[in-house]
């Protein structure tokens, strides 16, 4: 596969108009969400968690960029950032809409509306942005990948269309893979591209999710294996990769977690709160994220990362005279460190138990 994902986001000096709009309510039980928001926090995955680890809260420089004003948007379940637009955002729309993806501009309105031909919009949840680098055109990937019933469809698609030139309504040529997992049917809502290497990743989305790999070359004319390579947080709902490749963002319903690959942790970042928290996606220097929500007005907000999550500077010359100064972690931890001195690995195994416990007395509640 040729393409390599770009990653990008809007850049810092992008400037972005913000306003006032409504949100709607979210389909997720609040007690559900009470519960997800401390699960999500305490236990996020088994990964390795490295001194480099830091946290980073949503209030720690979070701000509005704007609102999707287009009203035939009611449902945004992905962001991606054009690779060759300046300032263009690209979404779609979750299940039960035709198969379209919008490009909004700074001030949140649509600039221009894409059609993707004979295309099947069954269950749209993510969306991820590429560039092709033998024509430097953008390549954006659109995954229909949600399966609610965990084994409803015999097999999910991502459809691959090239960027259109300008900003003007179109129908747009792609071309579908399909896929089945090796492990058995799952539910996901996260699609990704690792810049380095081409290749697809889709993200699911369960109590024990996965990051799951699609082979190094995609074939039309069968389905393709998606192998599990990776843990993933609770319940995500999105995933990105940065611009230059170096680590991947997983969103859930209240915070992200960043990860220098599958199981290595880099970083926690707490998330501004939304209604049906479901994108994510990168600035283009990589030294933020994008979060947006479902919902009439839905709001697009621009998180900064922790300083252990961004990319590396570009090296420049140093004067021979500079000694080299020891970098300190601003929130570290390791693997065995823990709270109140109980070990991590513990604690993420009672925090589970815990929410089997909740979710199922929850579910009695609402079945009487």
């Amino acid at each position: 596969m040729s393409p390599a994902a770009h990653g990008a986001g809007i850049g810092n000096d992008d400037r972005m108009g913000s306003a006032t709009g409504r949100t709607r309510t979210s389909r997720i039980p609040r007690a559900v969400l009470a519960f997800l928001a401390v699960a999500g926090a305490v236990l996020p995955a088994t990964a390795t968690v490295t001194a480099a680890t830091a946290t980073t809260r949503a209030d720690d420089g979070e701000r509005l960029l704007f609102r999707i004003r287009d009203e035939r948007v009611g449902e945004s379940s992905g962001l991606a950032v054009s690779p060759t637009h300046k300032g263009i955002v690209y979404t779609h729309n979750d299940s039960g809409h035709g198969p379209q993806i919008y490009a909004i501009g700074p001030d949140g309105r649509t600039r221009a509306t894409f059609t993707i031909g004979d295309a099947e919009a069954r269950d749209w949840e993510g969306i991820a942005a590429s560039t092709d680098r033998a024509t430097g055109r953008g390549v954006l990937w659109i995954a229909d990948i949600g399966d609610n019933m965990d084994g409803a469809w015999p097999d999910v698609s991502v459809y691959k269309v090239v960027e259109p030139r300008t900003m003007e309504d179109a129908t747009l040529r792609a071309v579908r893979y399909r896929f089945r997992y090796a492990d058995g049917p799952r539910n996901a809502e996260g699609v990704m591209v690792d810049p380095r290497t081409g290749r697809l990743y889709i993200v699911s989305k369960e109590f024990s999710g996965g990051v799951y790999a699609a082979p190094a070359k995609l074939r039309t004319d069968k389905v393709n294996v998606l192998r599990r390579v990776g843990s993933a947080p609770l319940m995500a709902t999105d995933a990105a990769y940065a611009p230059d490749g170096s680590s991947f963002v997983v969103r859930t319903y209240f915070s992200a977690s960043v990860y220098r690959s599958p199981g290595k942790l880099i970083a926690h970042v707490v998330m501004p709160p939304l209604d049906q928290a479901e994108s994510i996606a990168y600035t283009r220097d990589g030294t933020a994220l994008l979060t947006g929500s479902e919902g009439k007005d839905s709001p697009v907000y621009r998180v900064p990362l922790p300083a252990a999550a961004r990319p590396a500077p570009s090296p420049s010359p140093a004067p021979t005279s500079a000694r080299p100064r020891a970098v300190k972690a601003t929130s570290g931890a390791t693997a065995g460190d823990g709270v109140f001195g109980v070990p991590m690995p513990l604690l993420w195994v009672t925090v589970a138990l815990g929410a089997i416990g909740i979710i199922a007395f929850i579910a009695y509640r609402a079945g009487r």
